[in-house]
């Protein structure tokens, strides 16, 4: 019923676009209509016009980002309905496409990312490397569906592909300042041009973002949830002769948080006894909280907080022209810190005070391609990967006087809990080999069949080790297993080693001279992972290390699509309708099994996501640009007997829940942007431009934050309006007012459970209203 719903939209909006689009056989051919105007992208590992490539794809490129101004990963889901992010803390973040990637609320260094990071051809494996600053971007492309085959760690949702401005040898410079309420500020600049003749150049990149925090913690009487970021990047371009250039890449970024805390949204009922409940547990404790309002925003965490991350790299992408074919070289090493503090019961009690969970981690990574060079009856592209990958993180968990009476009951000692804590270790390593194909082939004057494989190997090595210590010293055998109800001593080693291969075919069939028509098939591939935070045990107290291990997840996806470019591509417009199966969903479940009752990470059988996605640009008189985008998700729990159960069914023992059938969390139904620019000649004291207004609307309808579809973590669906207003001259400087949220829409980010389940639902609101200017030089 989804997928003839699903189709039936799609062929209604093809019904809209295709009979102008099969009419236009008098528009310029495909070769004569390119001009500097057209997007090229590298979605498929060479330069391709964006409506020459039969996959769906959304670009975003530096100038709109600019005029925009996005400077993270988040704000550019605004743009881009198909991606949602969502970030409880920069470790704690998900991003997705179409619905799948990353499962909410999980950190495990021994878990894959569904939705693959890539900057400059380099995997970023780590998914807290979405939350640092935008630097100096040429453009981003959003590759929806498996992209298995060309990419360097296989994916089963998707790929972001952000490709930063390259050194030059024309002398260019840009300066950018911003000033903004709640303290904002920001600082951009870049610099390029020859250092040496024609054979080297250089560009060096800086930014620095700040803002006070959102949030009002009334216990320490400081904004918290603030920004306060910095980004460097350096790259030398050196080309000795004509056919080899080699490009040097370093960076790093810093980020040196107070974050990131929740305040309440709302109190939900459970099945469990009133006294084990929200109203009765902070009545006994004579606790209010800051506000029941969550957009007061005010907190009172009595904890530190902090949430510092550190990332730097170093790549060398070699391009050597061996005149049929042109053979890449992208090598890189890179290393990412973590030091987090955190108050995980988000309340003035001492419950849950400390978690700090620190990680290290170092990757190598070497990919070399050979690419076709021209057109040819069949293009084709080969190549090898290599990847390594360490992770060493040191945990800790500590409960406070109030965590036995809150999380156990008012029958426990009181002290029962008081200074319990828990001390793990994770090391793991992962080492990745791969080899894969990629052609297309020109069957025919307008139909071109493509395809590709991919095969990889993987290794997972990983040590966990977790001691408990502290608390009532006790011999009491009851109160001896209260205490490991709450943590317990785990020590595990586990290994997976997984072969497979993953690929995709396509037929395309250029309609006319400016339509293309394409119908593909991919197959994905997420690798298997460990359980590194933790396992069921069984009734003897010993780690069920059958758990250890997760099976590797494997995605179908069948897509048609249609890319137009009508009235002398005065208007473009594309359409995609997908259908998505993925076995082995990698998922948090719950266990039912002997011993500690615990929440894990494990396969379940089979999650679905279909849709239609438009995206429509037009110009449609001087002056005027405009786009819109529109989403349609239908991303449903296909399988998942064992799943875990929303807090309102939460009684007095935790138990499985089935959620087949159920939403998958973090997926708006429906999703849009739509937006646009005029601009009109004048000048300012004489100096001429152009005059310029713009909008950017988006719109989400309603999500569940939380993984059971727990009605108490349903978000309402909100529309952002963002607006700016300024001039550019045709001397190189712009300024600009801008406002973001413009009508103050009250929303949520995300929410979350309160650990213990006693009904408290936290969360993070969205930003308010903020009004900035923008002055920038560029020469």
């Amino acid at each position: 019923m989804r997928l003839r719903s699903a189709f039936a939209l799609g062929t209604a909006l093809l019904g809209l676009i295709a009979p102008r689009a099969l009419g236009q056989e008098a528009a310029p051919t495909r070769a004569a209509s390119e001009d500097g105007g057209e997007i090229v992208v590298t979605a498929r590992r060479r330069e391709e016009r964006l409506q020459d490539v039969p996959v769906a794809v959304s670009v975003i490129g530096g100038e709109r980002l600019d005029d925009t101004g996005s400077y993270s990963i988040g704000q550019i889901t605004q743009l881009a309905p198909t991606l949602q992010y969502v970030s409880s803390n920069p470790r704690n973040t998900a991003f997705n496409i179409r619905g799948l990637g990353s499962s909410f609320g999980l950190a495990n260094d021994g878990l894959e990312q569904g939705v693959g990071l890539y900057i400059d051809q380099v995997y970023y494996p780590r998914p807290a490397a979405a939350s640092f600053d935008l630097l100096d971007i040429e453009r981003i492309e959003i590759l929806r569906g498996p992209q298995g085959t060309l990419f360097g760690k296989n994916t089963t949702a998707g790929a972001l592909n952000v490709t930063t401005r390259a050194p030059r040898f024309t002398p260019e410079s840009a300066i950018e300042l911003s000033y903004g309420d709640y303290g904002f500020t920001q600082a951009k600049a870049s610099v390029s041009g020859p250092l040496l003749g024609e054979m080297l150049a250089g560009r060096l990149s800086i930014a620095t973002t700040r803002r006070d925090g959102m949030l009002y913690n009334v216990t320490t009487q400081r904004d918290v949830n603030d920004q306060n970021n910095v980004a460097v990047r350096g790259q030398l371009l050196y080309t000795p002769t004509p056919d080899l250039s080699l490009r040097f890449i370093a960076d790093y970024n810093a980020q040196e948080l107070e974050c990131c805390t929740q305040g309440v949204v709302r109190v939900g009922e459970t099945q469990r006894a009133p006294s084990q409940q929200y109203p009765a547990l902070a009545a006994g404790l004579d606790y209010a909280p800051a506000s029941f309002d969550i957009y007061d925003r005010r907190v009172d965490v009595n904890s530190d907080i902090q949430a510092d991350q550190w990332q730097s790299g170093l790549a060398v992408i070699a391009d050597w022209d061996l005149g049929f074919a042109t053979m890449t070289s992208v090598s890189a090493a890179r290393q990412w810190a973590w030091r987090p503090q955190n108050d995980r019961d988000y309340t003035a009690l001492s419950i849950l005070t400390r978690s700090a969970n620190q990680s290290d981690q170092q990757q190598l990574s070497q990919e070399l391609r050979l690419a076709s060079n021209g057109e040819r009856v069949v293009d084709w592209t080969v190549g090898l990967y290599f990847y390594r990958q360490e992770i060493d993180t040191e945990g800790v968990s500590e409960w406070g006087a109030d965590a036995a009476y809150w999380l156990i009951g008012p029958s426990a000692p009181a002290n029962l809990l008081d200074g319990y804590r828990a001390d793990f270790t994770v090391t793991s390593a992962t080492e990745s080999y791969a080899a894969f194909a990629h052609a297309v082939w020109s069957i025919a004057p307008r139909w071109r069949l493509s395809g590709g494989v991919r095969y990889t190997e993987e290794t997972k090595d990983a040590v966990y080790d977790q001691r408990v210590s502290g608390g009532l010293a006790t011999t009491d055998p009851t109160l001896i297993n209260r205490q490991l109800s709450i943590a317990r001593p785990q020590v595990y080693e586990a290994a997976v080693e997984d072969g497979s291969a993953s690929g995709q075919i396509n037929l395309a069939w250029d309609v006319g001279d400016a339509v293309l028509a394409y119908i593909g098939y991919a197959q994905g591939y997420k690798s298997g992972g460990v359980n590194l935070a933790g396992i069921p045990t069984t009734a003897s107290g010993a780690p069920a290390l059958v758990n250890a291990v997760i099976a590797p997840e494997n995605s179908r996806t069948l897509e048609l699509g249609l890319k137009t470019q009508l009235f002398d591509r005065l208007l473009t417009a594309n359409l995609a309708l997908f259908r998505t199966v993925v076995e082995d969903y990698q998922a948090n479940v719950v266990d039912t099994g002997p011993g500690a009752l615990r929440g894990y990470l494990a396969n379940i059988d089979e999650v679905g996501v279909e849709g239609v996605e438009l995206d429509v640009q037009t110009r449609p008189w001087r002056g005027l640009i405009a786009y819109a985008t529109l989403a349609w998700t239908d991303a449903v729990y296909e399988s998942f007997a064992n799943g875990p159960c929303p807090l309102e069914l939460i009684g007095p023992s935790t138990s499985a829940c089935d959620l087949s059938g159920q939403r998958l969390p973090g997926v708006s139904e429906w999703a849009w942007s739509v937006g646009g620019e005029y601009r009109w000649p004048g000048a300012v004291a004489g100096d001429p431009g152009d005059y310029y207004v713009g909008v950017d609307a988006s719109y989400r309808s309603d999500f569940y934050s939380d993984a059971s579809d727990s009605r108490y973590a349903l978000i309402d669906g909100y529309t952002l309006v963002n607006l700016r207003a300024g001039f550019e001259s045709e001397g190189g400087w712009e300024a600009f007012a801008w406002v973001k949220n413009a009508f103050d829409e009250p929303y949520l980010q995300f929410v979350s459970v309160q650990s213990g389940n006693s009904g408290l639902i936290l969360g993070n609101p969205g930003d308010p209203r903020t009004i900035g200017a923008t002055l920038r030089v560029r020469r």
